[in-house]
């Protein structure tokens, strides 16, 4: 029962489509329209509000982390881990927008943040360093989930590690075709505007 109802309040924390409401709230265009067409604050940034993208991200971020620090009083270890894994694809595939969602980088890091603090800043400093870099949000994103995937196995209990290679997994899988674009060269970069090729 307790893995259900963690599986559960995670996936509908998750959903929450924070990037689509809060544009439309603040007067700004249906974000799935631009850009790559993602709720999340990637694509938020595209309409040129970065008070709006940053709110998006917080709030996104903060998804998985509350879920799992509900679950964690709710019902103790280690279902704050499968609550948080939930909230990522809730994100991803909300229930909401017929499970169109966005691509799960904030959530990802919330999870780590709040839950496993030492592999989220691995995965941050990774995530920047890459970033700062190549100025591919994408590849950025693809790096850290798997430098947090390798930290956590070398250093965290295996149920936090479970929980890390799965958003890992469903993050490359979401990512797959930046994947593809980086491949071919066509990937934008951070900064890109609403009518520049999608990221």
């Amino acid at each position: 029962m307790a893995i259900a109802l963690s599986i559960l309040l995670g996936y509908l924390l998750g959903s929450i489509p924070f990037g689509l409401l809060l544009t439309r709230l603040t007067g700004g265009p249906d974000i799935r329209e631009i850009g790559s067409g993602n709720i999340g604050a990637t694509n938020v940034l595209r309409t040129g509000n970065k008070a709006v993208a940053a709110l998006t991200l917080l709030f996104d971020a903060g998804k998985a982390a509350g879920a799992g620090w509900i679950a964690l009083s709710l019902f103790g270890e280690p279902f704050h881990f499968i609550a948080a894994a939930a909230a990522l694809f809730g994100h991803c595939y909300p229930v909401w927008l017929k499970f169109k969602g966005g691509k799960g980088v904030a959530t990802f890091f919330g999870s780590l943040l709040g839950l496993v603090w030492p592999i989220g800043l691995v995965a941050a400093a990774t995530w920047l360093l890459v970033a700062f870099t190549t100025r591919y949000s994408s590849a950025a994103a693809l790096c850290a989930a798997a430098f947090a995937t390798v930290a956590s196995a070398m250093f965290m209990p295996w149920q936090a590690t479970a929980m890390v290679a799965f958003m890992t997994l469903l993050i490359i899988w979401r990512h797959r075709e930046n994947i593809r674009r980086l491949k071919a060269g066509t990937e934008s970069r951070i900064g890109a505007k609403a009518d520049d090729k999608p990221a």
